[in-house]
């Protein structure tokens, strides 16, 4: 897997600034996501996958898990982009049972969808889902954001045209 130029495991300041915002799941109604205040460690992330995919042969070095959902679902920053900041660096969704997908094309990207209502669990599962757009989210999102405003859907979208075979070339790796 390829490396991004910035290969620590520090947060970029939007992602240590959405670990301190509080994200509403509004009894089922709002977003499933708990951001980390810390990048996964690098041979917890590799356990992980090895779990996830039962191929001891893969590690976790592409990946910087960032949160998760209230099944135990992983976000990540997928360093896909060689010699590209984290910043630019798609965003991926490994679920507890085995879903998988692409939700965003960049984190900017990842921060209008938050703001819309949408984290990555619903990203894959609700993608006819209403928008529902969260202030908080929002401020956080246009102090951050690089990229235009868009919808949720429109995110997602972008992203799995960009990345139509991320799913299937996971399942590849799994045994």
């Amino acid at each position: 897997m390829n490396r991004t130029t910035d290969d620590d495991r520090t947060l970029p300041p939007a992602l240590a600034e959405l670990a301190r915002t509080e994200i509403d799941y509004a009894d089922g109604e709002g977003i499933d996501f708990e951001p980390y205040d810390a990048f996964d460690p690098a041979e917890e992330t590799t356990d992980w996958l090895r779990q996830w995919t039962g191929n001891a042969g893969v590690d976790g070095d592409a990946y910087r898990v960032f949160g998760q959902d209230g099944t135990g679902g992983l976000a990540a920053l997928w360093s896909v982009r060689p010699g590209r900041p984290l910043t630019e660096q798609p965003v991926v969704f490994l679920g507890s049972e085995g879903e998988r997908g692409v939700v965003a094309g960049n984190l900017s990207d990842f921060l209008w969808m938050l703001a819309d209502g949408c984290g990555p669990w619903e990203a894959l599962f609700h993608e006819d889902r209403e928008p529902r757009p969260d202030a908080v989210l929002t401020a956080l999102a246009e102090r951050h954001a690089t990229t235009p405003r868009r919808p949720a859907r429109t995110v997602v979208a972008e992203a799995r045209a960009e990345f139509p075979t991320f799913a299937e070339d996971i399942e590849a790796l799994c045994r």
